[in-house]
């Protein structure tokens, strides 16, 4: 099942917002300080014109999470432009915080693993209620399709093979291997 311009519009639009937000409370909670408005902006229309390419149907747990995941390292950098440490794949300090030590890095990757997988869960959810809806909707048409005009057609030559009785129809492949029972010796 493909996703057309409306479904794409709204699941771009919730994974934009989701990984938008992720990457603001993730950048303020290891010590940077809040993310100038325009990074917010700028960050948040690359994400939706990148999503809005990759919404065209259901993507798996480990794509989605494969791509907030580069989507989070893409907006930390960008939310650390106008910081003193500038756009560096170094790791770089906040100056408070968790800094980019180890702990931090894995509070970052458990963060995005598991709103990737939530991501996910919503993304099957979706998919399994468009199914069932496409399912009960083209039910429902069925039954309000206007029934078929029997067309008249040529009778068949009737075939000259006798019918068999309906009470030998059921019996025809039954094998019958009883009989009277045997005199007693």
């Amino acid at each position: 099942m493909r996703a057309h311009l409306p479904l794409r519009l709204m699941r771009a639009a919730a994974f934009s917002a989701v990984c938008v937000t992720l990457a603001v409370l993730g950048h303020v909670a290891a010590g940077g300080s809040g993310p100038a408005p325009w990074a917010v902006a700028a960050g948040g229309s690359a994400v939706m014109f990148m999503t809005m390419l990759l919404a065209g149907r259901e993507r798996s747990t480990a794509t989605i999470s494969v791509g907030l995941s580069a989507l989070q390292l893409a907006l930390h950098e960008l939310f650390a432009l106008d910081g003193p440490a500038g756009v560096s794949l170094v790791p770089h300090s906040h100056g408070r915080g968790f800094g980019e030590s180890l702990g931090m890095l894995v509070a970052h990757l458990t963060a995005t693993l598991i709103t990737g997988w939530w991501l996910a869960r919503g993304e099957a959810a979706l998919w399994a209620l468009l199914h069932s809806a496409r399912h009960r909707l083209s039910a429902m048409f069925r039954l309000l399709r206007p029934p078929r005009v029997a067309v008249a057609l040529p009778r068949a030559v009737p075939s000259p093979v006798t019918p068999v009785p309906v009470r030998d129809v059921l019996l025809r492949h039954s094998v019958s291997r009883r009989g009277p029972p045997l005199p007693a010796v």
